[in-house]
């Protein structure tokens, strides 16, 4: 029997009679994205700010605003600082003005820039028992010479010399400099000098604080570079002691990630994530807790997969945990070892902040962009306390969100969203879209995405099918490992069955069926295009994987490629990624239009990967298109280039599918 629930009919008829419009990309980018600073020691005010992109200018501006969360009254922040913060039990806020850190009044007035130190950024304050401020921030050391440096009589010259790995990273070239970890003391003074707690060390520092006794300062560190950077997950918490300037791996024979050291209010414990696997960036995270006086350490959280924590109170913490394809909250009390999951519903809930008796969080679903809400902490239930966008969502048609269970070729069950059109009429049939989503283990979750956005596409009279097939975390770990060295294998017979089963409904056009998808998603759409046997009229690939071979020489983390997908190309024998599962050796059996879009500065999937899946689909005589941002990285980031992007993406399938 099939299985299908709907979750959201939020067409609702107080809204569909009134409503004129449906989401188009200029509106999504109109939409306030709303981010929870901090929340009062009494949980009686918010601090959130708002991010406004202006599309004309191709910049952003964020304002932060105060919430009354009683009244529900929320008033622009007198001083527009970053990283906003409640000190001094509540009576000033701390952030940056204009990057110095700064102290200004709890209503917004007063800023006083408290310190001044040039190149500094990253700030955190941590308060102090005695009234102080630890102020930890990061700076850049130089640890080698430039090439400019060993070529001085070459002045005009643009040259990098690299004789190790990891020349590149992300979307940008690594060079001769790092972001040392630093140290300042705040008593009331203007501060002007600072402490390097990293020494002469080659190594960015990664996340840091220090307890309130002003003791200690944690931090996470990857202390390996070149090429044994490039191969190893291996990163490791260090704790400096303040009095001596000792510093200690205190993580060390853990060998996978070990990251965000943070005390308890006492200092007696210090709690971190952990993935016990080196080279497996994808591993179960779990939480770990430190007894500061005994030093010894325990994993706590049984089950549960931790995306992101912080205390409650010396003995509880908060953590983010993914739950059958969407985020919750959960708290675990050290004492009963109870372990509690606190919201529910069909949500994406994200960052949150514990004070009290309040929980305040950040929520999002397909339909909705981010608002903060209020949780009740015995219930579960949430009120939304933020209403930023309300103005654009009132005058929206929105479709319903349904969620089903499919089978898959091995019997087991997959939920899988389906999303439709507003307005939708099961007498009509329409163009379907089977989502394949990036990571690989990233899961389909209640996500409200600014470029795959399904309340867009199905504005655009589109149904979505989004599977969470194989390799996506939130339905045990068995599931979430499947899909390593299997890339092509059981993953894309999930993406067919999911299709396949909506595509037995009535109301689906099955001459009408498209793939899109980006990253693992854009692998998926290459592979997809040689073994789908004609179900697909139409392909997007935004940057996909294409060739396996030329991929693993031109990636920088290098680890994630050992482990995915089983190594380099040269082992003997060679591994299936690169026969079997490498999408390159199937272009003979291309028939679908494909749109490839990808970006210069990706050097994760590198652009080579989107011009050879263009130049094999242009000389195969498939009608295809490459749409090329030079200066996007794995994903597009400007305004502008989003409306361009939006654009080419519905163009394409306007012109193949309707």
């Amino acid at each position: 029997m099939k299985k299908v629930f709907t979750l959201l009919f939020l067409a609702f008829s107080i809204f569909t009679s009134h409503a004129q419009e449906r989401m188009s990309a200029e509106l999504l980018w109109k939409l306030g994205r709303v981010s929870l600073e901090d929340v009062s020691p009494d949980g009686k005010t918010a601090l959130y700010s708002v991010k406004v992109y202006d599309t004309k200018t191709n910049e952003s501006e964020t304002k932060l605003y105060a919430l009354d969360i009683k009244k529900g009254e929320a008033t622009a922040f007198a001083a527009n600082l970053n990283g906003a913060k409640y000190l001094f039990n509540g009576t000033k806020v701390g952030g940056t003005i204009d990057g110095q850190y700064a102290l200004v009044d709890a209503d917004g007035n007063n800023p006083q820039k408290i310190t001044l130190i040039k190149g500094a950024s990253g700030w955190k304050a941590i308060e102090q028992n005695d009234g102080g401020l630890i102020l930890l921030f990061t700076k850049e050391y130089k640890f080698a010479k430039t090439t400019q440096e060993n070529y001085p009589d070459l002045d005009l010259a643009e040259a990098h010399v690299f004789d190790d790995l990891m020349y590149r990273h992300w979307d940008h070239w690594n060079d001769e400099f790092v972001d040392h970890l630093h140290m300042a003391k705040y008593a009331g003074d203007l501060v002007r000098t600072s402490i390097d707690l990293q020494g002469n060390e080659p190594f960015d520092v990664g996340s840091y604080t220090a307890n309130a006794q002003g003791t200690i300062v944690a931090y996470d560190c990857k202390k390996v570079s070149g090429r044994e950077y490039a191969v190893s997950t291996n990163t490791d918490i260090y704790l400096y002691d303040i009095k001596n300037g000792n510093t200690a791996n205190i993580t060390s024979g853990m060998m996978g990630y070990d990251r965000s050291p943070s005390f308890s209010p006492d200092g007696k414990k210090l709690a971190w994530t952990s993935m016990p696997q080196d080279g497996y960036e994808s591993d179960v995270n779990k939480l770990w807790v430190m007894n500061m006086e005994t030093k010894e350490k325990s994993q706590v959280l049984s089950e549960n997969y931790v995306q992101s924590f912080s205390w409650i109170n010396n003995n509880a913490v908060g953590y983010m945990v993914p739950k059958m394809a969407t985020q919750q909250i959960g708290m675990i009390d050290f004492g009963s070892k109870k372990e509690t999951i606190i919201t529910k519903g069909d949500y994406n809930y994200k960052g949150f902040v514990f004070a009290g008796k309040s929980l305040i969080a950040e929520r999002q679903d397909m339909n909705h962009a981010t608002e903060l809400y209020s949780v009740n902490l015995k219930k579960g239930t949430a009120e939304q306390i933020t209403h930023v966008n309300d103005a654009i969502y009132n005058n929206l048609d929105m479709g319903k969100i349904e969620k089903r269970m499919v089978k898959t070729t091995d019997g087991k069950d997959m939920l899988t969203w389906v999303i439709y059109p507003p307005n939708f009429d099961p007498n009509k049939k329409y163009p379907t879209l089977l989502y394949c989503q990036g990571g690989p283990q990233a899961p389909v979750s209640q996500f409200y995405s600014f470029r795959w956005n399904f309340q867009l596409m199905a504005a655009h009279d589109y149904i979505i099918v989004a599977p969470n097939r194989r390799g996506l975390p939130g339905f045990g770990v068995e599931w979430n490992e499947a899909i390593s060295k299997d890339w092509g294998g059981q993953p894309m017979k999930d993406y067919l069955s999911a299709i396949d089963e909506v595509a037995k409904e009535p109301f689906v056009d099955n001459e009408k069926l498209g793939a899109v998808g980006a990253s693992y998603g854009g692998y998926s759409v290459y592979m997809l295009a040689g073994i789908h046997e004609g179900r697909f009229k139409a392909l997007i690939s935004h940057c996909g994987l294409f060739n396996m071979e030329s991929w693993y020489g031109v990636t920088e983390e290098v680890f994630f490629a050992n482990w995915d997908i089983g190594g380099p190309y040269w082992q003997n024998p060679k591994p299936e990624a690169y026969t079997k599962f490498s999408p390159h050796n199937y272009v003979q059996n291309w028939t679908a239009p494909i749109l490839v879009i990808h970006g210069g500065k990706d050097f994760r999937v590198p652009e080579n990967q989107g011009m050879e899946a263009f130049q094999a689909a242009q000389l195969r005589g498939i009608p295809s298109k490459f749409l090329y941002f030079p200066n996007e990285g794995h994903w597009i980031l400007q305004p502008q280039n989003g409306l361009i992007w939006h654009n080419e993406y519905f163009n394409w399938l306007d012109k193949w599918l309707k």
